[in-house]
């Protein structure tokens, strides 16, 4: 991401929300006790209420089925593989680092800028569902990539990843350090590119822990891991949700959450990562580097696990997305309300002002 500013930078919306890097925010009140303003557009108050208490919500059909297929399609061309030739899914190949060993064993799919992938992002019930969550229009949609994880043996094995004893766990982990005292406010999703099974892997999370987890935190000794949870998985089983090609499903950062190895014989898990975060227009180095990014299709340089494919840079084989006026906003490319962003304030604050 650009060298921060030493600001945080306040979406143009009249829920505070605060930010220096447009991934983590401050807030006032915690996405899961929050008071909506607007009324709901995509979930029911039954979903809004499973969201607040679980850390987790399923959006039937937020794009068409047919579209989520094109981009799974996409997903195999991209990469050279052959969907009817499982040989052609592990071929040897030469790593940049271990990093790039890592994505490739997770599946990671390293495009971010096709049409299909903005189509869905630009998508009406997509952002309107996002709305629902953070009860703020104003949104900015992740520049993220898909992932397309076929059977983990051979050279895509999760043994060849060394495991560790802290930290970051792809089996279960949590989005934001989960021991400060003033916790950052984060959201993630993914949309389903094809029909999920149990075989397949794919996400999975421990909404009980959520629920629970300021009495599970009084409980644990000092020093306890703040990304990996230590739970009792028959008191608080992990599960894995359903989705269908075409949902997106939309979780909480202080959900424990990871991906399941696929163990199938010949399936595959494919998704979209899609997230939409409030706005920072203030932001100026941020606004433009996103820009720029869509406009000359180069890897998003703010986060450091974006790598580009290691074959055919995407800026070598396509143009770039036409954006609707949703998707424009989304981007950064237009304002949400017009204004002069040389002028607009930036607001330098403490957490303890929030």
């Amino acid at each position: 991401m650009p060298t921060p500013d030493g600001f945080l930078h306040r979406a143009p919306s009249d829920v505070p929300y605060f930010s220096a890097d447009g991934e983590t925010y401050l807030a006032q009140t915690q996405l899961r006790d929050l008071t909506k303003r607007r009324p709901l557009r995509v979930l029911s108050e039954e979903d809004f209420a499973f969201w607040q208490t679980y850390g987790y919500v399923v959006v039937k059909q937020a794009v068409p089925a047919e579209a989520a297929r094109r981009l799974l399609d996409f997903a195999w061309d991209f990469q050279g593989l052959d969907p009817g030739r499982p040989d052609t899914w592990y071929t040897e190949r030469e790593f940049r680092s271990d990093l790039d060993r890592d994505l490739y064993v997770y599946g990671f799919v390293e495009a971010y800028h096709h049409q299909l992938i903005w189509d869905s992002r630009q998508t009406r019930r997509v952002y309107d569902a996002f709305v629902d969550v953070w009860d703020c229009e104003e949104l900015w949609v992740t520049l993220d990539r898909l992932n397309l994880n076929p059977p983990n043996v051979g050279n895509r094995d999760r043994k060849l990843i060394a495991p560790t004893e802290k930290g970051f766990d792809i089996e279960l982990h949590w989005d934001v350090d989960t021991s400060l005292g003033v916790p950052p406010q984060r959201v993630q999703g993914i949309i389903a590119l094809n029909d999920t099974a149990p075989e397949l892997g794919g996400f999975q999370c421990c909404p009980e822990l959520f629920e629970r987890f300021e009495r599970w935190r009084a409980l644990q000794p000092d020093g306890r891991d703040p990304i990996r949870p230590r739970v009792d998985r028959d008191e608080m089983p992990v599960v894995r949700p359903e989705l269908e090609a075409g949902d997106l499903l939309i979780f909480n950062g202080h959900l424990a959450h990871g991906v399941a190895p696929n163990t199938s014989a010949d399936g595959v898990r494919a998704v979209q990562y899609l997230s939409m975060m409030p706005a920072l227009e203030t932001h100026e180095a941020l606004r433009r580097s996103r820009v720029e990014s869509w406009r000359t299709l180069t890897t998003p340089a703010w986060n450091p696990t974006l790598l580009g494919d290691a074959v055919t840079h995407e800026s070598l084989r396509y143009g770039k997305a036409e954006l609707n006026e949703l998707g424009a906003k989304l981007l950064g490319l237009e304002p949400w309300h017009g204004r002069d962003r040389s002028d607009a304030p930036r607001e330098e604050i403490c957490a303890e002002s929030v």
